[in-house]
């Protein structure tokens, strides 16, 4: 694979090839500003040609016994092992999060490696003997073809670990769509996968932008699409893939609530709440970037998260002490110091202000410091949008009544948690809020790779989310056999 400011190259068919399409966009290191590769657009025929290889492949590959399958992804987690350090590094230059949440999320791309390793055993169907005089019926599940993954620039990694490892398992090709703000990470991880010796075609990245995505979303030979993303692109993704008749899981955005009773101990919450308002610079979709403070609980909450957020580190992610990275791109760091001026002309009232930060040695990067609102209205533009950036509004509530209506009055669905030493508290919460990820007592409920990654509302369209059992059954289709032998 190319490295440096090299234009990076397709995998397609076991081997690395140019891209062929005319539109070109620059990687940057956007802890320095500086383009650390450029990165083409895949043309139709790139497409084609990666989507024909898969194509090829299917055959052949659905027809590998699953445990052999497996021993694949059991040689993977052994490369990946050894790489740790050098695909964290891979993602703080090119995501700018710190290298501690890097190692973080090459763990959790690796959790769901070895968890794909047992699909042998999730891909077993059903059998009834005798459903009537001398007949019997079977499920079983077989593989539904070539599979499409597109993912975000924020998790580079991990995202793709969501889907790829699944896939291939139960016998699909799988074709990937890198980032193109964050492609070198996926370039890595295929220099991996080439190690594996795979048939050619089982595996293949194609790079390039929302027309490239677009092209392998209409394909006919693709059978499921795999994506995440803001929430307007996950809907049209969606649909544009269902009036294909294709079936898709399409993860959005998110609008995650941390809702804070008086019975819970202030320091310990604030400092949660603020790894996940502030970890990953806020660019995920399970960050909380709403807390709901009910009653008391503000009297020492808001000081206490207010403190942490001012004393946060800014720098390049490689550097120690470092605990708060840049945003992805200037146009995002424009966006969220915007979203904040809205806050504030909204009436919110201005806490710890991020915008125009300084950085000792961070010219040229795309730097917003940690952001505490307080007064936030429910009804706000802050309240409402996902800013994508290192920003909580703190929104007041009386019980934890109107907390849960809070909760459930926005449209999104992806998380919501609760701080509270109260069991019947957290018992009615978890029951009653209306999100796909509840956290009690913990500030990011991001499931292991053995559950499914819910989400409800707008931030999830489809029926079988990622990994755990519902990757099993997304990427197979089942069949039934009913058969007598007279």
């Amino acid at each position: 694979m190319p490295t440096g400011r090299d234009e990076l190259r397709n995998y397609v068919g076991g081997a690395w090839r140019a891209c062929s399409g005319s539109a070109t966009a620059d990687v940057w290191n956007p802890a320095t500003g500086d383009v650390v590769a450029r990165v083409r657009a895949s043309s139709a025929d790139d497409v084609a040609a990666a989507i024909r290889s898969a194509s090829e492949a299917a055959r052949v590959w659905r027809r590998v016994p699953p445990n052999d399958r497996a021993q694949y992804l059991f040689r993977l987690k052994a490369l990946l092992e050894p790489r740790v350090e050098d695909l964290a590094r891979s993602i703080t230059e090119e995501h700018g999060k710190v290298l501690a949440e890097a190692r973080g999320e090459v763990r959790r791309a690796i959790d769901n490696v070895d968890m794909a390793c047992g699909t042998p055993a999730l891909l077993q169907g059903r059998f009834a003997e005798d459903i009537a005089h001398g007949v019997d019926e079977a499920m079983i599940r077989q593989p539904v073809g070539v599979c499409v993954g597109i993912v975000p620039f924020n998790f580079p990694l991990m995202i793709p670990c969501w889907f790829l490892p699944y896939a291939i398992a139960c016998g699909n090709p799988f074709v990937l769509k890198a980032s193109e703000r964050t492609p070198r990470t996926a370039g890595l991880l295929f220099e991996i996968l080439h190690e594996l010796g795979l048939p050619p075609g089982v595996v293949g990245l194609v790079h390039g932008d929302a027309a490239t995505a677009e092209l392998l979303i209409d394909h006919p030979d693709v059978r499921a699409v795999s994506f995440v993303g803001s929430t307007p692109a996950a809907r049209a993704v969606y649909a544009r893939a269902a009036a294909g008749g294709k079936r898709a899981q399409a993860q959005g955005g998110a609008k995650n609530s941390l809702v804070v009773l008086p019975d819970a101990p202030s320091l310990p919450v604030a400092k949660i709440a603020a790894e996940s308002a502030f970890g990953n610079a806020g660019q995920r979709c399970l960050a909380g970037g709403s807390a709901i403070v009910v009653g008391a609980a503000s009297d020492g909450f808001v000081d206490a998260i207010a403190a942490l957020a001012a004393s946060r580190k800014l720098g390049n992610g490689v550097d120690d002490g470092v605990d708060l990275g840049p945003v992805i791109t200037e146009a995002s760091r424009a966006r969220v110091e915007g979203l904040i001026g809205v806050g504030a002309d909204e009436g919110a009232r201005l806490v710890v202000d991020g915008r125009k930060a300084v950085v000792d040695g961070g010219h040229g990067g795309f730097f917003v410091g940690a952001t505490v609102l307080d007064g936030v209205a429910p009804a706000s533009t802050l309240a409402t949008t996902e800013v994508f950036g290192p920003v909580l509004g703190i929104t007041r509530a009386r019980d934890l009544d109107e907390a849960i209506r809070l909760v459930n009055g926005g449209s999104f669905g992806n998380m919501a948690c609760l701080f509270t030493s109260s069991g019947q508290a957290a018992r009615r919460f978890r029951y009653e809020a209306q999100v796909g990820n509840v956290g009690i007592n913990v500030g990011v409920a991001q499931p292991m790779a053995s559950f499914p990654f819910s989400g409800w509302g707008d931030s999830f369209f489809g029926d079988l989310h990622a990994h755990g059992h519902h990757a099993i059954e997304f990427f197979t289709q089942t069949k039934v056999v009913v058969e007598r032998w007279p």
